[in-house]
């Protein structure tokens, strides 16, 4: 099985930015764990501040790859371009937020990408990365032949 966790704009700062939100582990650490307890999955990363590599990205894997575990940061209140680029791949979307959107500014309650999403998951911390990969794991539609 193939997951790209794929990570916005801001996403570089995680462990420095706003730890009272987001927590004090760099993603790079946190990835390194999700890759030790799914060491039978091939998990690749991505991060980008730049709307355009996000779409590229999800162009290059999204026919290919199994699922795509992605936090689109503030791009998810903005972007019809992302969405855009999800509906137009075969490859299941989970979107992933490590806070949980709805307690946060009414900006933040209003997402692009979810209606063109498998699902939505947040406000877990960083475990939302996790919960998603098992719900890849448990749900039937993600097991598919590529």
């Amino acid at each position: 099985m193939k997951l790209l966790i794929l990570n916005g704009p801001n996403l570089n700062l995680l462990g420095k930015r706003e730890v009272n939100i987001y927590g004090n582990k760099s993603f790079e650490d946190y990835f390194n764990e999700l890759k030790t307890i799914y060491n039978n999955i091939e998990l690749s990363y991505f991060q980008s501040n730049i709307e355009g590599k996000l779409i590229d990205k999800i162009h290059e894997v999204g026919f290919s790859f199994d699922a795509i575990i992605f936090n689109a940061g503030a791009y998810t209140h903005t972007s019809i371009a992302l969405a855009d680029a999800i509906s137009g791949i075969t490859t299941p979307v989970i979107e992933v937020h490590i806070s949980n959107v709805f307690k946060r500014e009414s900006y933040r309650h209003h997402s692009y990408i979810s209606p063109v999403c498998a699902g939505t998951i947040a406000g877990f911390g960083l475990d939302s990365y996790n919960l998603a990969i098992q719900s890849i794991l448990n749900a039937s539609e993600f097991k598919q032949d590529k």
